[in-house]
């Protein structure tokens, strides 16, 4: 249970480069109770940012300032004030409704909470064979390489403590960013859980995704990573001021029953 002014405040960034058609499909089925949401534009040429404010006259626009799906990502995350932060694609694709969740996974003591499509009662319709294929097989690499048991891992519906993004140092600006998170968060020693998402096809327009070139970025990614784990300084862990700061959240969250997420 959550109610609007909740001691948790949850921010969702969206990163959007000319998304005007598929916003209808997205912001108004975001929780109203949540604290903000952040549209991150990539310099639209349509009129992403004018949609976005008639359909929710609260959003906060974020110009961003490099290229890339996580270059955007990077600045909505650098924007977001609340305990919270939640990650939304703009195409249509990630139901909004699954958000609480995502925040019910973090009350309960994750750090970090990702998505599958492949978890139990998760799914996609947007995903060919052979993109099934190079999931798997980026999947089994990291497990191999790192440990853990992701059953997904190029898939960017996640949701973490706002405390949580300077231990995972992203530089990482397209879309490998997804994998980079999931790796540093795993190898960092924070508490990762995955919760079942499903994911539709984009509504409107093609997707930017190019499976090649963006598949080899992951792969590049998974390399790095795991060569430079021995001579990295690891992701610092969670300071106890932190986890007593979450818990307290959390304990005070669920004593409030006004609104049901």
């Amino acid at each position: 249970m959550i109610e609007a002014d909740s001691t948790v405040r949850v921010s969702v960034v969206i990163p959007a480069l000319n998304e005007a058609d598929n916003l209808v499909h997205v912001l108004p089925r975001i929780p109203q109770w949540v604290h903000e949401v952040l549209l991150v534009d990539g310099q639209s040429t349509d009129n992403t940012v004018e949609v976005a404010r008639a359909l929710r006259p609260d959003i906060r626009v974020v110009q961003q300032t490099g290229r890339g799906k996580g270059a955007a990502l990077r600045d909505g995350f650098g924007a977001a004030t609340g305990e919270i932060i939640v990650m939304l694609d703009a195409d249509g694709s990630m139901a909004p409704e699954e958000i609480p969740a995502f925040i019910g996974a973090l009350l309960s003591g994750a750090d970090f909470v990702k998505g599958s499509r492949f978890a139990q009662g998760g799914g996609t319709t947007d995903m060919p064979f052979y993109r099934r294929f190079g999931n798997w097989c980026f999947v089994q690499s990291v497990r191999y390489l790192f440990g853990g048991r992701y059953t997904d891992l190029c898939y960017g519906y996640n949701a973490f403590w706002a405390t949580v993004v300077p231990h995972l140092r992203l530089d990482a600006d397209g879309f490998e960013i997804e994998t980079l998170m999931n790796i540093r968060a795993l190898y960092g020693g924070l508490k990762v859980a995955e919760v079942p998402s499903f994911e539709s096809p984009r509504v409107h327009g093609v997707g930017r995704l190019r499976t090649i070139p963006d598949g080899w970025r992951v792969l590049k990614t998974i390399v790095r990573e795991f060569l430079g784990t021995s001579r990295r300084s690891l992701p610092i862990p969670v300071t106890e001021h932190e986890d007593n700061l979450r818990r307290r959240i959390a304990e005070s969250t669920r004593s409030k029953t006004k609104m049901a997420i």
